[in-house]
Protein backbone atom coordinates (compact mmCIF):
# COMPACT_ATOMS: atom_id res chain seq x y z
CA UNK A 1 0.00 0.00 0.00
CA UNK A 2 2.80 2.42 0.93
CA UNK A 3 4.50 1.49 -2.35
CA UNK A 4 1.36 2.39 -4.35
CA UNK A 5 1.12 5.78 -2.60
CA UNK A 6 4.79 6.46 -3.34
CA UNK A 7 4.32 5.67 -7.06
CA UNK A 8 1.23 7.90 -7.21
CA UNK A 9 3.14 10.77 -5.63
CA UNK A 10 5.96 10.34 -8.15
CA UNK A 11 3.46 10.37 -11.02
CA UNK A 12 1.95 13.62 -9.76
CA UNK A 13 5.37 15.24 -9.55
CA UNK A 14 6.06 14.55 -13.21
CA UNK A 15 4.16 16.64 -15.72
CA UNK A 16 1.65 14.70 -17.73
CA UNK A 17 2.12 14.76 -21.48
CA UNK A 18 0.06 17.58 -22.97
CA UNK A 19 0.01 18.84 -26.54
CA UNK A 20 -2.42 21.37 -27.91
CA UNK A 21 -2.47 23.85 -30.74
CA UNK A 22 -3.32 27.27 -29.35
CA UNK A 23 -3.29 29.40 -32.49
CA UNK A 24 -2.25 29.42 -36.14
CA UNK A 25 -1.37 32.75 -37.72
CA UNK A 26 0.51 34.43 -40.54
CA UNK A 27 3.54 36.13 -39.04
CA UNK A 28 4.87 37.69 -42.25
CA UNK A 29 3.66 37.69 -45.83
CA UNK A 30 5.04 39.15 -49.04
CA UNK A 31 4.25 38.96 -52.74
CA UNK A 32 6.22 40.80 -55.42
CA UNK A 33 5.88 40.81 -59.18
CA UNK A 34 8.62 43.26 -60.15
CA UNK A 35 8.29 42.76 -63.90
CA UNK A 36 4.53 43.08 -64.25
CA UNK A 37 2.87 43.73 -66.64
CA UNK A 38 5.65 42.75 -69.09
CA UNK A 39 5.82 39.25 -67.57
CA UNK A 40 2.23 38.61 -68.72
CA UNK A 41 3.07 39.40 -72.35
CA UNK A 42 5.24 36.31 -72.84
CA UNK A 43 4.48 32.59 -72.54
CA UNK A 44 4.68 31.43 -68.91
CA UNK A 45 7.62 29.01 -68.64
CA UNK A 46 8.35 28.88 -64.93
CA UNK A 47 11.54 27.91 -63.19
CA UNK A 48 10.80 27.57 -59.46
CA UNK A 49 13.33 27.89 -56.68
CA UNK A 50 12.10 27.08 -53.19
CA UNK A 51 13.60 27.78 -49.78
CA UNK A 52 12.05 26.23 -46.69
CA UNK A 53 12.97 26.25 -43.01
CA UNK A 54 11.43 26.25 -39.58
CA UNK A 55 12.33 27.79 -36.25
CA UNK A 56 10.99 27.47 -32.74
CA UNK A 57 11.33 29.26 -29.45
CA UNK A 58 9.81 29.05 -26.02
CA UNK A 59 7.56 32.07 -25.40
CA UNK A 60 6.03 31.10 -22.05
CA UNK A 61 5.72 28.26 -19.60
CA UNK A 62 5.02 25.19 -21.74
CA UNK A 63 4.23 27.53 -24.66
CA UNK A 64 6.25 27.42 -27.88
CA UNK A 65 6.11 29.39 -31.10
CA UNK A 66 6.98 27.45 -34.25
CA UNK A 67 7.39 29.30 -37.55
CA UNK A 68 7.60 27.70 -40.99
CA UNK A 69 9.14 30.05 -43.54
CA UNK A 70 8.57 29.34 -47.22
CA UNK A 71 10.09 31.44 -50.00
CA UNK A 72 9.33 30.69 -53.64
CA UNK A 73 10.90 32.58 -56.50
CA UNK A 74 9.58 31.90 -59.96
CA UNK A 75 11.51 33.12 -62.97
CA UNK A 76 11.04 32.68 -66.71
CA UNK A 77 12.99 29.54 -67.60
CA UNK A 78 14.62 31.04 -70.70
CA UNK A 79 15.14 34.72 -69.92
CA UNK A 80 15.65 34.42 -66.16
CA UNK A 81 13.30 37.36 -65.59
CA UNK A 82 11.59 37.16 -62.22
CA UNK A 83 7.89 36.48 -62.60
CA UNK A 84 7.14 36.64 -58.90
CA UNK A 85 8.58 36.19 -55.44
CA UNK A 86 6.36 35.04 -52.60
CA UNK A 87 7.32 34.60 -48.95
CA UNK A 88 5.17 33.36 -46.08
CA UNK A 89 6.05 32.88 -42.43
CA UNK A 90 3.32 30.66 -40.99
CA UNK A 91 3.34 30.68 -37.21
CA UNK A 92 1.75 28.54 -34.59
CA UNK A 93 1.53 28.57 -30.81
CA UNK A 94 1.73 25.13 -29.23
CA UNK A 95 1.25 24.20 -25.59
CA UNK A 96 3.58 21.29 -24.89
CA UNK A 97 4.12 19.84 -21.43
CA UNK A 98 5.71 16.61 -20.29
CA UNK A 99 8.30 16.44 -23.07
CA UNK A 100 11.96 17.26 -22.65
CA UNK A 101 15.24 16.96 -24.47
CA UNK A 102 15.23 15.07 -27.74
CA UNK A 103 11.48 14.37 -27.62
CA UNK A 104 10.66 18.07 -27.30
CA UNK A 105 13.22 18.97 -29.97
CA UNK A 106 11.72 16.39 -32.35
CA UNK A 107 8.18 17.64 -31.71
CA UNK A 108 9.19 21.27 -32.36
CA UNK A 109 11.40 20.41 -35.34
CA UNK A 110 9.22 17.89 -37.18
CA UNK A 111 5.71 17.42 -35.84
CA UNK A 112 4.72 21.08 -35.41
CA UNK A 113 6.02 22.14 -38.86
CA UNK A 114 3.99 19.28 -40.36
CA UNK A 115 0.90 20.81 -38.77
CA UNK A 116 1.69 24.32 -40.08
CA UNK A 117 2.89 23.61 -43.61
CA UNK A 118 -0.54 22.99 -45.22
CA UNK A 119 -1.60 26.47 -44.06
CA UNK A 120 1.54 28.01 -45.59
CA UNK A 121 0.93 26.09 -48.83
CA UNK A 122 -2.62 27.38 -49.09
CA UNK A 123 -1.53 30.94 -48.32
CA UNK A 124 1.13 30.85 -51.05
CA UNK A 125 -1.27 29.41 -53.60
CA UNK A 126 -3.79 32.13 -52.76
CA UNK A 127 -1.22 34.93 -53.11
CA UNK A 128 0.04 33.59 -56.45
CA UNK A 129 -3.53 33.33 -57.72
CA UNK A 130 -4.25 36.93 -56.66
CA UNK A 131 -1.12 37.97 -58.55
CA UNK A 132 -2.80 36.59 -61.69
CA UNK A 133 -0.40 33.66 -62.10
CA UNK A 134 -1.25 29.98 -62.50
CA UNK A 135 -1.57 28.08 -59.20
CA UNK A 136 1.63 27.15 -57.39
CA UNK A 137 0.68 24.01 -55.51
CA UNK A 138 3.74 23.09 -53.48
CA UNK A 139 4.30 19.40 -52.90
CA UNK A 140 3.95 18.11 -49.35
CA UNK A 141 7.18 18.30 -47.35
CA UNK A 142 8.58 15.54 -45.17
CA UNK A 143 9.67 17.46 -42.08
CA UNK A 144 10.61 14.17 -40.40
CA UNK A 145 13.29 13.64 -43.05
CA UNK A 146 14.42 17.27 -42.83
CA UNK A 147 14.74 16.95 -39.06
CA UNK A 148 16.72 13.69 -39.40
CA UNK A 149 19.09 15.36 -41.91
CA UNK A 150 19.57 18.33 -39.58
CA UNK A 151 20.42 16.02 -36.67
CA UNK A 152 22.82 14.05 -38.86
CA UNK A 153 24.61 17.26 -39.96
CA UNK A 154 24.85 18.37 -36.31
CA UNK A 155 26.30 14.97 -35.34
CA UNK A 156 28.83 15.11 -38.18
CA UNK A 157 29.76 18.67 -37.21
CA UNK A 158 30.39 17.71 -33.61
CA UNK A 159 32.51 14.74 -34.70
CA UNK A 160 34.79 16.95 -36.80
CA UNK A 161 35.25 19.47 -33.98
CA UNK A 162 36.36 16.82 -31.52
Amino acid sequence: MAEDNNQAAQGQDQKQLQFSLQRIYVKDISFESPNAPAVFQQPFKPKVSLDLNSTSEQVGEDLYEVVVKVTAQVAHAESGTTSFLVEVEQGGLFRIAGLQGDQLDHTLGAFCPNVLFPYARECIDNLVNRGSFPPLMLAPVNFEAMYAQKKQRQAEGSETTQ
